[in-house]
């Protein structure tokens, strides 16, 4: 039997009855808030926090398992445009435009996204290119390893370690759509329908080899080429990089997908901005390092730093998603701008809020000269005014004395 929890994201807590090793669980996963209950005895207080998606976890010794689904505040086409333009800002992902059918819960609907695409990219069939193969043979191909075949042969003429380049539908892109298919096959709550068309693109790529768990994924670079596998690619780069671990040491399986919004609103913002940016004579830097005292010893990484024209720093930006005190603001992050701009000599900050509570607010800094100014972007909205409040704030970035 398999206990369905729904939370919403950033939502008082909820008190259920769990093992406590599932609820332990939780908590050390970070998938939720969770803690024992103080007034009731086997019950956990559970709280979601910034990650949305769904997740099963079933405990060594156990038959029941336990599925938390973790419901975004933002429509799920919203969430998809944010994903898309973060990475990759061009035109096809303006309008929004990411088929999630009529699918209200993340895992389904980017499920179905991700077939989508990957049937769209085959439509002209599996893309070919060249790709370096190392491998012994009894036939001279390519170019010979003089070094390998000294340390391996001995001096003997065959076989032969050589080294080619391979025309071949084994290369970097059908093997990371390959891995994205497969991995989603494997996550429970994908429709019926859904899972079947998956299988059928996983037979497409049958001839793409399986990417090694654990190591980084291969590197592709975008291109006249393949550009019809963009998109596909931007999805099943979310899918393999987002999912949650299948295992975790002590025979606890977990099988989910969670996307953390603090790290999603973050890129859409830095990447909205520089986009923005683009053309004004300024370049940006996103997480640029930089030290607080003269030791060089306080390390702090603004999430957006702007050069003028002349190298210097022009302007300093932090997104900040999450949850507003009532009366406003956190005032923490007041003083990490405050930390910012004094380490990097400049008289305005600017701390980006997905839309709640409070309105566009500036703070001028008593005996310092520094004001601090508070955007606020409403998610809800559609992509074009979104993107139309991100071009405003950048704008401010770009209206101070360093112009």
């Amino acid at each position: 039997m398999t206990l369905v929890v729904e939370l919403v994201e950033h939502a008082p807590a909820v008190s259920l009855p769990l093992p406590d090793a599932l609820g332990r669980a939780l908590a050390v996963l970070r998938i939720a808030e969770a803690a024992p209950d103080p007034y009731s005895p086997g019950r956990w207080s559970l709280r979601a926090g910034s990650k949305v998606g769904a997740v099963t976890l079933t405990a060594p010794g156990h038959e029941d398992a336990l599925t938390v689904r973790i419901v975004p505040k933002v429509p799920i086409g919203r969430l998809f445009f944010l994903l898309g333009y973060s990475q990759d800002p061009s035109g096809a992902w303006r309008d929004g435009e990411v088929d999630v059918a009529e699918h209200r819960d993340l895992l389904p609907a980017l499920a179905h996204a991700v077939e989508r695409q990957v049937d769209r990219a085959l439509r002209q069939g599996l893309l070919q290119g060249y790709r370096v193969t190392e491998e012994t043979s009894l036939v001279v191909r390519g170019r010979i390893r003089e070094a390998d075949q000294i340390r391996r042969r001995f001096g003997a003429t065959l076989p032969v370690e050589v080294t080619y380049d391979e025309f071949t539908t084994d290369i970097a892109e059908n093997r990371i759509l390959r891995a994205a298919v497969e991995r989603l096959l494997r996550l429970p709550g994908v429709p019926r329908e859904v899972r079947r068309r998956l299988l059928h693109q996983r037979s497409r790529l049958a001839d793409a080899g399986r990417l090694v768990r654990g190591r980084p994924l291969p590197e592709w670079r975008p291109s006249r080429l393949n550009a019809r596998y963009h998109q596909a690619l931007h999805l099943a780069r979310a899918v393999l990089e987002n999912a949650s671990p299948e295992h975790d040491p002590g025979g606890l399986r977990v099988d989910g997908f969670l996307f953390d919004m603090n790290k999603l609103f973050e890129d859409f913002v830095t990447a909205a901005l520089r986009e923005a940016l683009h053309g004004s004579g300024h370049h940006a830097r996103l997480q640029d390092p930089h030290t607080l005292d003269e030791a060089r010893m306080i390390r702090m990484r603004p999430d957006f730093v702007l050069y003028g024209p002349d190298r210097r720093p022009c302007a300093v930006a932090d997104a900040k998603y999450k949850a507003e005190k009532p009366g406003g603001f956190p005032e923490a992050d007041l003083y990490q701008m405050l930390a910012y701009c004094t380490a990097l000599g400049l008289r305005h900050g600017h701390l980006v809020y997905a839309k709640g509570n409070a309105e566009h607010a500036a703070h001028r800094v008593r005996h310092a000269g520094i004001v601090i100014h508070q955007h606020a972007l409403d998610l809800g909205q559609e992509p074009a005014g979104l993107l139309a409040d991100v071009a405003e704030v950048a704008a401010r970035l770009v209206s101070g004395p360093c112009v």
